[in-house]
């Protein structure tokens, strides 16, 4: 069982803080206080920003990109999408700066000293931040408030704020953040989950990644600013005391939950237990039936035990590669990608025969999972147990994507990264797993490998199936390559497809199943790098917020 403590047991519990003058929380389920009444404590203070926590998005599935596929297709993935009257993408973030705002504006008022008040007026800046950096991502440009509204607010009609502008208030939210909340060391146990300095800067570092490589694969101005913004700021995470988990296939599982995993650095709190759930998700389940199957794509990105790949960052296979990779056509059993690779390939697969969700994997496309390939990373036997009660947390912000954030800016910003940042960094996240062959500059001379490409293919299989890769493709700006691309699945063979009826099997000549052929998928480099605006959104601005250029 976990051990939930108080706080987020409150998170759990709380019900909507209202806007409209008053504010109930759970802790008073009958009574409604005026603003006058609450916002006078550090309590009130906590509670308020408890709010923020619960608006947090959880386990969700991510097949936008290349390296995954739900049971059905994805139409963000396939270029198939359509300009949406409403959408999640827009409002959510903007529910969470609706309540970030309303802490900003009332919590002043508290009758608690400034370092108190200030550390959770740090809390909703962060949160605003981290919204901001959501919208900014999907969006581009977006209207940038500071301030709650009512229904005569002129900025309701407000028109959409410059990326540059609303990643200055990024920035300086976050600023404020790092300068008021607790230590990561200092944080009680009884406070895990809580934002802590460590939380402000590695999301600082996220923006600044996104922020300046986006420009600088865009043709943007001023990108440089945005990647010194990433090193420095991952910099101070990688001072703060944090360390690797030390086992990679744990680390997503129960056994990674709290606060003595120091590589956690933000996780979405689900809990308690089983028989006594207060908060649950489904992902265990949704593994089982194929939500989230991995594709060949994927898997052509890890490398061999010789420290090689066989494939490029654009997914096509190398004259110079490993000597251990074999044809696809060639493979001989279904485990045959397992061989010679990256553990961490076998930490995010169940080879055929391993115990799985319901017993021995056996290689099948027809219980949901459209790839022939079981997914790994992430479920747990215990979760799985009930429908919807699985409690694993979910990793928000870990250690080891603040290592990867610092050897790619730091590459991106100078042109060159020394072999003791490669050692702290990405040999790292190897050693961890016992993959023994380090990169080095010697090593990529040698084997004429380009170091950013192997900077993002650590990237793509350390951080696999945990929600950066299409955001990662778009900013890189290689989306228009893979996504119009084959989608594959496992290679077909008699034996260990046990009772499969080959004839529902859409083949490649190398035996390989097609999950969605190239002539099915689409990407328009005028439009697709941003999400279209929900009308709703231009109509209710009166006009003034316009769409994203060439959706019509």
């Amino acid at each position: 069982m976990k051990v939930i403590n108080s706080f987020i047991k409150a998170v759990m519990l709380a019900t909507l803080i209202t806007f409209s003058g008053s504010c109930s929380l759970d802790r008073f389920p009958e009574t409604e206080f005026s603003d006058q009444d609450f916002w006078n404590t550090e309590n009130d203070l906590k509670f308020a920003a408890n709010r923020l926590y619960q608006q947090l998005d959880g386990v969700q599935l991510d097949s936008r990109a290349e390296d995954n596929v739900n049971q059905t297709v994805n139409l963000t993935s396939n270029g198939a999408w359509n300009i949406p009257s409403t959408s999640g993408d827009w409002s959510g973030p903007y529910d969470m700066i609706f309540t970030a705002n309303n802490i900003l504006e009332k919590g002043v008022r508290a009758s608690v000293a400034d370092e108190v008040r200030n550390r959770y007026l740090g809390e909703a800046r962060f949160f605003r931040a981290y919204a901001y950096l959501q919208l900014v991502q999907r969006y581009g440009d977006v209207p940038l408030l500071t301030t709650t509204l009512d229904i005569d607010s002129e900025e309701l009609e407000m028109p959409r704020t410059s990326k540059a502008e609303v990643a200055a208030q990024i920035y300086e939210d976050l600023d404020f953040a790092a300068a008021w909340l607790p230590d990561f060391g200092a944080l009680p146990a009884t406070d895990y989950g809580r934002v802590t300095k460590s939380t402000a800067q590695a999301l600082k570092a996220r923006a600044g990644l996104f922020l300046g490589t986006f420009g600088k694969y865009h043709g943007e101005s001023g990108y440089e600013e945005h990647l010194q913004e990433a090193v420095e700021a991952a910099l101070f995470v990688m001072n703060q005391g944090h360390v690797l988990f030390a086992d990679y296939g744990k680390l997503f599982v129960n056994e990674g939950d709290g606060p003595a995993n120091k590589e956690n650095i933000f996780v979405k709190i689900y809990g308690e237990s089983v028989s006594n759930l207060i908060l649950g998700h489904n992902y265990s389940r949704d593994l089982e039936n194929g939500r989230v199957a991995v594709t060949r794509n994927l898997i052509r990105q890890y490398l061999y035990e010789d420290g090689l790949p066989a494939y490029n960052e654009r997914n096509e296979l190398k004259a110079n590669r490993s000597s251990f990779y074999i044809q696809e056509g060639e493979e001989e059993t279904y485990n045959s990608i397992f061989d010679r690779r990256d553990p961490r390939l076998s930490y995010t697969l169940f080879r055929a025969g391993e115990q799985a969700y319901k017993g021995p994997w056996i290689p099948t496309t027809t219980l949901g999972s459209r790839t022939g390939y079981a997914t790994k990373k992430g479920f747990s036997a215990e979760d799985w147990q009930i429908n919807n009660a699985g409690t694993t947390d979910k990793i928000l912000i870990r250690y080891g994507e603040v290592l990867l954030i610092y050897a790619e800016a730091k590459y991106e910003l100078d042109g060159a990264i020394s072999d003791s940042d490669l050692n702290r960094t990405i040999n790292a996240l190897r050693r961890r797993v016992g993959m023994d062959v380090v990169l080095t500059n010697g090593f990529v001379a040698t084997h004429q490998l380009d170091i950013l490409e192997e900077i993002r293919r650590e990237r793509t299989v350390e951080l696999a199936l945990e929600g950066f890769r299409y955001t990662d493709i778009i900013r890189w700006k290689l989306a228009e390559i893979l996504l119009t691309q084959d989608i594959l699945g496992a290679k077909y063979n008699e034996i260990d497809w046990e009772g499969a009826d080959v004839s529902n099997l859409n083949l490649n000549d190398d035996e390989v199943v097609i999950v969605e052929a190239a002539s099915t998928r689409r990407f328009d480099t005028a439009k697709d790098y941003l999400y279209p605006v929900p009308l709703n959104e231009i109509s209710l601005s009166g006009g003034n917020v316009i769409q994203n250029p060439n959706w019509k």
